[in-house]
């Protein structure tokens, strides 16, 4: 597949690293030099110096026999236009904008997206996406990840194990006849900072960070087994009322169990627009950081603090001074995932990534075969992939002992009609069966090869 990324920022530089390791041709074109060199001297990927929107830029890249193309500059409007040129100049069949501007993005104004008026298939907000996981992280709190599939009956999420947990130095093939009704299996764990998939006589150990597939249901029981106890968030401070914290706000006041919620802004204009914008929160003006505006919301009363500002290090300070004032859960909004090692020290009890939840929401869009949704995991060292099964491909009809899948691939979840099992090795994978795959990075494009049919290349 031919594929031309605008913008060689993080979330370009992210989906080239991805898609050229999958041997697609890959062309990354930014105005910026020095990041087209970084990503042309690090990875199998081309290169254009300019300005993507430019017709005769888009000729150098390769538009007239691309496959897709993927606007993920800066600008809304760049990307809205790199759009336009690429449909009505080139006739590229598929193409993909990152858009941030609310307005752009309201239902509304669906119709503007139309082939004959702006011309984009898949509109990605990153904004929304960020605050959709933020949401998932609030109420999952005992875990530092978590993503919903299989039509929400089917939930992964990320666990650290202390000593309180019950099956340390358990081997995992026992968990099915300790808990026979369980529907979870642990399909990943990160032991002194490498992930890897486990093998059924594999245990765990206290400080393993473990990801788990468990039936939505029994999310609770999981969570327990597994040393955790769940308790409801009705007090939320969130700090930072720009995009992110105005969505987060907004989307606890349309929740049915009413959750109370105040956001700190620093910027006064900011924060003014995001109280016009709320009919129930409480906005406060002043510095997230400043500990006498904290104990004014309250902070040692609130279940969790959600740190969203457009600043790293502020959203971890934030955190940190939170916790230490007796708030018992805190998220921050982390860009750098090299800053995740320091949510131990800190004290934070989870991150969410704009760049991974982004650039998950592109891949799912990229996927051959019948894929629905990817979730891309740590720094892309994981992915999990939900798709239908067709009846040409190669898992169809066939037990998944009998499957040759990558060692680094595991089952999470099968979804059969409306009923989602936990797989065993005895489990036949039949046409139409839905299953949610653990794959690490290396084996993506094999589990691909296992996905896809030649008739049903998107």
């Amino acid at each position: 597949m031919k594929v031309i990324i605008c913008g060689a920022g993080q979330v370009g530089w992210q989906i080239a690293r991805h898609l050229s390791s999958e041997k697609n041709d890959v062309t990354v074109v930014d105005n910026n030099p020095d990041l087209v060199r970084r990503a042309t001297d690090s990875l199998d990927v081309g290169g254009i110096t300019g300005f993507a929107s430019y017709p005769d830029i888009l000729e150098r890249a390769g538009a007239r026999d691309a496959d897709m193309i993927i606007a993920a500059t800066f600008s809304d409007e760049v990307n809205m236009v790199i759009c336009q040129v690429a449909h009505s100049v080139f006739s590229v069949p598929r193409k993909i904008a990152r858009l941030r501007a609310q307005s752009y993005l309201d239902a509304i104004y669906s119709d503007l997206y139309r082939r004959d008026h702006m011309p984009i298939d898949v509109v990605i907000s990153p904004e929304k996406e960020v605050a959709e996981a933020a949401i998932q992280r609030l109420h999952s709190p005992a875990t530092f990840d978590t993503e919903l599939f299989l039509d929400g009956k089917a939930q992964l999420i990320g666990v650290s194990l202390d000593e309180s947990c019950a099956v340390l130095n358990t081997p995992l093939r026992q968990l099915s006849e300790l808990f026979p009704t369980l529907r979870a299996i642990v399909v990943a764990v990160r032991r002194d900072g490498v992930l890897f998939a486990p093998e059924p006589g594999d245990q765990l150990f206290a400080k393993d960070q473990i990801y788990i597939f468990t039936h939505t249901e029994d999310l609770g029981r999981t969570l327990e087994i597994f040393g955790k106890s769940v308790k409801k968030r009705e007090r939320v401070i969130v700090i930072g009322g720009g995009n992110v914290g105005l969505a987060v706000a907004k989307s606890l006041e349309e929740r049915v169990d009413r959750i109370r919620a105040k956001v700190i802004e620093r910027d006064r204009d900011t924060a003014e627009k995001a109280a016009d914008a709320l009919e129930r929160t409480i906005v406060l003006h002043g510095d997230g950081l400043d500990l006498d505006l904290l104990n004014e919301a309250n902070i040692d009363k609130a279940d969790a603090v959600l740190a969203v500002t457009d600043d790293d290090k502020t959203n971890l300070l934030a955190c940190a001074r939170a916790k230490a004032a007796g708030c018992p859960m805190t998220i921050a909004l982390v860009n750098d995932p090299t800053l995740g090692s320091l949510m131990a020290p800190l004290g934070i009890d989870a991150f969410v990534n704009p760049r991974t939840t982004t650039v998950s929401s592109i891949l799912r869009h990229i996927r051959h075969g019948r894929v629905r949704t990817v979730y891309s995991i740590g720094d892309a060292e994981a992915e999990v992939i939900e798709a239908q099964v067709l009846a040409p491909s190669p898992i169809a009809d066939r037990r998944i002992r009998d499957i040759e899948f990558p060692e680094g691939v595991l089952v999470g979840a099968i979804k059969k009609g409306n009923e989602v099992i936990c797989p065993t090795a005895s489990t036949k994978i039949e046409e139409g069966d839905v299953i949610a795959l653990f794959c690490m990075a290396v084996d993506v494009p094999e589990v691909e090869r296992l996905l896809q049919v030649s008739i049903d290349f998107f």
